[in-house]
Formats: structure tokens, sequence, C-alpha cells
């Protein structure tokens, strides 16, 4: 029993810990995977939000337009066509029909062809009166012969 006793003495009380022995899951290399992902999600995300906001390629378009600046040629709205699928033309007017719609196309045919529309992403009323194409999604209606929500205007 002695002999024990003198062994445990012999022994230091601090243990150094083996560096090596201890893993940790952060290891600079995960540690940069996950910056990179991070940034990139971040820079994806804002080039994504702005496509989306109206930012375009090669045409006209100005997110800040007051009515006596439009001109023909003049491309307000999102460039997103596959959610904007379905397009009109015709002369915008101030109205909707039986609470659908705040405004409406004005096309040629009588009031059967109008085309009642609403929009939360382009402000309409800038466009009164002038002879536009929009591009929008096809709304469920009540009493409109065809309701629309407009994302991209463009003056013809």
């Amino acid at each position: 029993m002695e002999g024990k006793i003198e062994e445990n003495q012999n022994e230091p009380l601090v243990h150094d810990f083996n560096n090596e022995s201890i893993k940790s899951y952060f290891s600079p290399k995960v540690v940069v995977f996950l910056v990179a992902v991070v940034v990139v999600g971040l820079l994806s995300g804002y080039f994504i939000s702005v496509n989306q906001n109206g930012s375009m390629i090669g045409n006209k378009t100005t997110g800040n337009i007051n009515s006596s600046s439009v001109s023909k040629g003049t491309v307000v709205g999102s460039n997103d066509t596959a959610t904007f699928k379905d397009t009109a033309e015709g002369t915008l007017r101030e109205g909707g029909i039986d609470g659908e719609g705040a405004f409406h196309l004005e096309r040629p045919g009588g009031d059967s062809q109008n085309v009642y529309l609403t929009s939360s992403s382009v402000d309409l009323s800038k466009f009164i009166n002038h002879n536009i194409k929009v591009w929008g999604q096809t709304q469920k209606a009540q009493h409109a012969g065809w309701l629309m929500d407009v994302g991209r205007i463009e003056v013809l």
C-alpha cells in the first residue's frame, strides 16, 4: 500500500491538457466557411431585392417620377415578368367598378373591355390619361370583367 501512496504523491497536482486531444467543432477552416456563407447570403439577398424593386438594365426606369415627367418610353416597376405575366394596353383612367380597382384601362370596344387595376408597388396616379402598357397578375373579381394587380408600366 505504501508504494501506491508514493506514486500518487510524485504526480503533479495540476495537469497540462494536451491541446491536440481537445477537438473543437469551430476549427479555423469551419469559421472561415461560415463567414463566407453569411457574406454570400447577404449579398445575394441585397441583389435580389434591388432587382425586384425595379432596377432594370437598358430601359429608362425611374422610381421617383411625377406626372409632369411622364414621357413616352418611361418604364416603372418590377422586371419580374414571371410573376407579372399578364399584359394589357390602353388609356389609364381613374375609378374602379363596385369597389374593385382604383383605376381602369380604357380599351377599344367599350366598357366591357376595360381592365380594372390596383397596385401596391407602382403609383398608378402618375399615369392618368396616358396611353400605357401594364404587366400584372390577374386577380379574382366579383364585379370587374378583368381585375389586375399591376407590377410594371410602360408609357406608349
